[in-house]
């Protein structure tokens, strides 16, 4: 994964609020799946049109007493790019 790409979500793959579930998730047509705090927030901000650089970018700068997010969201956008729940396309 490069920091130009930008990552979008599946076509049929979305993430809400769950009132029942008290928190966010991601649903799609086999299913769902439940998400901590930190996941939501990282996929609250997948819009297709943000660079994974920008998106680390942007955590930093809301979380600057976290000491620097960027593994941590590369690791998880690589982790649900292989639970297919987003596409990264190369920004050139």
């Amino acid at each position: 994964m490069t920091l130009s790409a930008v990552p979008c979500f599946r076509r049929g793959y979305r993430m809400q609020w769950e009132e029942t579930q008290q928190q966010h998730v991601i649903l799609y047509p086999e299913g769902m799946a439940k998400l901590n705090e930190s996941a939501a927030m990282i996929l609250s901000l997948v819009d297709g049109v943000a660079s994974v650089d920008l998106i680390i970018e942007n955590l930093n700068t809301r979380f600057p007493d976290a000491g620097g997010v960027d593994e941590d969201v590369i690791d998880f956008l690589q982790a649900a790019y292989r639970q297919k729940w987003i596409l990264l396309n190369d920004a050139k």
